[in-house]
């Protein structure tokens, strides 16, 4: 039997690929900590950040696709290693004087 921990990283992952930002926010508890071990300032806490950063992420990346690599859960924690596949478009702006 799966662990209710476990069923919402599953569900998160779904919500992720479906870019339904309410059903992803519906997996967070109120003090939720996004933490980016290779970019501590991009961590974010609570709901209404995570609000902010998705809707950001699910806007600048029409591509966005996640696929879990590993995942535990130990008591009420649960912890989850993602791989995240984007297309990046760059878009610059060139000004030429003659």
């Amino acid at each position: 039997m799966k662990s209710r921990q476990s069923i919402v990283i599953e569900r998160l992952q779904k919500a992720q690929n479906a870019r339904d930002l309410e059903a992803l926010l519906a997996c967070f508890a109120p003090n939720f900590q996004g933490e980016h071990p290779r970019y501590p300032e991009r961590g974010f806490q609570g709901v209404e950040d995570a609000r902010k950063n998705w809707s950001t992420m699910f806007h600048d990346i029409p591509d966005f696709h996640s696929e879990l690599l590993r995942s535990g859960v130990e008591d009420d924690t649960a912890w989850a290693e993602w791989y995240w596949l984007v297309s990046i478009v760059m878009v610059q702006s060139l000004e030429c004087a003659e």
